[in-house]
C-alpha cells in the first residue's frame, strides 16, 4: 500500500483546531513531531500546522509508521503502553537539551500526566523526570570526554539552565564533580595508551 498523505487544507485544519467530531472517519491527522497520529476530535494540543500530514485512513497511517494516539485512539484500539511510554522516551531522547515537564510531554504524547507518570514508572522501573536527568548525564559524560568545552556550557548544553544543580546532581549520580571526572575520563584513557 502506498501512503497517501497530504498538507491539511483550511477546512481539515479547522476541524483540527476545533476539535470536530463531525470529520471523524473522514481523515486522519499525523504529526510528525510526536510519530503520533490522530482523530479530528481529538482533545490534545494542537499541533503546528507545518507538522501535520493528512491520511485518508488509519491503516495507511499506521502504514507511514505513525502510532495511534492513546487519548482518541484512532485504531480503536488502545496503544500498548510500551509501545507508548517509547514514543516518550524517543521523544527525550532527541530532545533531551530542550526543556521538558511532565505536563508538557504528556501533551505531546496524548495522555494526562498522572496517567504518563504512573505508566512511565510502571515500564521503564524509574519516573519521567528521573529518566530525563538520566539522559542528559550520559550526555554530558560524553561531552566532558569528547571536548573541552566549560563545565556550565556542557550543563546547558544537555538541559540544565542552572549549573550549580549540575554540578550537585552529576557528583550525586557519579561520585564525581563533572570537572573530577573529566580529569579522571583523561587520565585512564592516558595510561590505556
Amino acid at each position: 500500500m502506498t501512503e497517501r498523505h497530504t498538507t491539511p487544507t483550511v477546512e481539515q485544519l479547522n476541524a483540527i483546531l476545533a476539535n470536530d467530531a463531525a470529520y471523524d472517519g473522514t481523515f486522519f491527522y499525523a504529526v510528525k513531531t510526536t510519530g503520533i497520529f490522530c482523530r479530528p476530535s481529538c482533545k490534545s494540543k494542537p499541533p503546528k500546522q507545518e507538522n501535520i500530514e493528512i491520511y485518508p485512513s488509519s491503516e495507511e497511517a499506521l502504514a507511514a509508521r505513525y502510532r495511534p494516539c492513546k487519548r482518541c485512539k484512532p485504531t480503536g484500539k488502545r496503544l500498548p503502553d510500551e509501545e507508548w511510554i517509547t514514543v516518550v522516551t524517543d521523544y527525550i531522547d532527541t530532545h533531551y537539551a530542550e526543556p521538558l515537564s511532565l505536563e508538557q510531554l504528556a501533551v505531546l504524547c496524548h495522555g494526562t500526566p498522572y496517567h504518563l507518570h504512573r505508566t512511565f514508572k510502571r515500564v521503564m522501573g524509574i519516573t519521567p523526570l528521573a529518566y530525563i536527568q538520566q539522559t542528559r548525564l550520559h550526555n554530558a559524560k560524553r561531552l566532558l570526554i569528547s571536548t573541552s568545552n566549560s563545565i556550565a556550557g556542557i550543563g546547558e548544553a544537555v538541559g540544565f539552565r542552572n549549573i550549580p544543580y549540575f554540578i550537585t546532581l552529576f557528583k550525586k549520580r557519579t561520585d564525581f564533580t563533572p570537572e573530577e571526572y573529566r580529569r579522571r575520563q583523561h587520565r585512564d584513557e592516558t595510561a590505556e595508551r
